[in-house]
């Protein structure tokens, strides 16, 4: 029962949901490969789009995946490891081991805007451009990579009993030496009973942010692509991106009990990152709005 996962007020239940499997001795973790097919059916997309952008190299799409992916991959894990520090000065050895997890986004995106700007400056070409062409293949990475964490059973919610409810076996966080993320979280405190058959089971019940933010990358990613043949400057949908990722991440943070801390103070990082990237996306959108007015005048 430890592999099961639960959503009771949807009435799905699936069964013998691991995090891997093993091949001639090798365990391959399912969220490695959501990474993966997140590079690939990014990449896809991406080069979709820049062969439908005009006086665009779409072969140039390809180019910067490889020399974005290493990149971005060390970024994520080290954003998680510096704001993870407490832990990881004492598990050194652990601080490479990313097939259980580990990587914050913001970290992979700010690594992937550098070699970027790099990229393009190297083959004198738009970065502005480039970037409006390569949010949208970032989005469908991000939804793709959501479902890593659903498969390692991390960056969920605290409790709730709303209709996406998601139940997850506390034999689970037992059996994988992480139970004390729910003690210490109160989840092990909330957790509820479900009987099968002659057995009570417990599970700890809660907020599938995994599903939230998929679900609004997916939105947003489907109001830039329409909103590709209305922008009026390179750029524009990079600011889109900033504005709504921003807006959707801040609100979605705050569910997490994971949450990535600036020391002490309680303060979330991602929500601080999240509040200035809406703000600078808001600023660009506002601010080449005025120049449109006052060309026209």
């Amino acid at each position: 029962m430890e592999h099961e996962i639960r959503f009771p007020h949807l009435g799905i239940i699936w069964k013998n949901i691991g995090d891997g499997f093993t091949i001639g001795g090798f365990e391959i973790k399912y969220y490695g490969i959501m990474i993966a097919f997140g590079f690939l059916f990014g990449l896809m997309t991406a080069y979709y789009a820049a062969k439908r952008t005009e006086d665009f190299d779409p072969e140039l799409v390809f180019d910067y995946l490889i020399c974005m992916v290493i990149p971005a991959i060390a970024g994520a894990r080290l954003y998680y490891v510096i704001f993870s520090w407490d832990y990881y000065k004492e598990h050194l050895g652990e601080i490479i081991q990313i097939r259980n997890g580990g990587l914050a986004i913001y970290g992979g995106i700010f690594a992937a805007v550098l070699t970027l700007y790099i990229f393009c400056r190297a083959r004198k070409v738009s970065m502005w451009k480039f970037g409006d062409i390569a949010v949208k293949g970032l989005l469908v990475g991000q939804i793709l990579g959501r479902w890593g964490n659903f498969f390692n059973r991390e960056a969920f919610g605290g409790f709730t009993d709303s209709l996406f409810a998601m139940q997850i076996p506390t034999d689970y966080f037992l059996q994988h030496g992480r139970l004390s993320e729910i003690i210490e979280t109160g989840l092990y405190d909330q957790a509820v009973f479900q009987t099968v058959g002659n057995k009570v089971y417990t599970y700890v019940q809660v907020h599938p942010t995994f599903l939230y933010e998929g679900a609004w990358n997916l939105l947003l990613l489907i109001f830039i692509i329409w909103f590709t043949k209305h922008k009026k400057f390179d750029g524009e949908l990079i600011a889109l991106y900033a504005a709504g990722y921003g807006i959707g991440r801040f609100w979605m943070e705050g569910l997490r009990t994971d949450s990535l801390m600036i020391g002490s103070t309680g303060i979330r990082v991602s929500q601080v990152v999240a509040l200035m990237l809406a703000v600078g996306g808001i600023a660009v959108i506002l601010y080449h709005k005025c120049q449109q007015r006052r060309q026209k005048k």
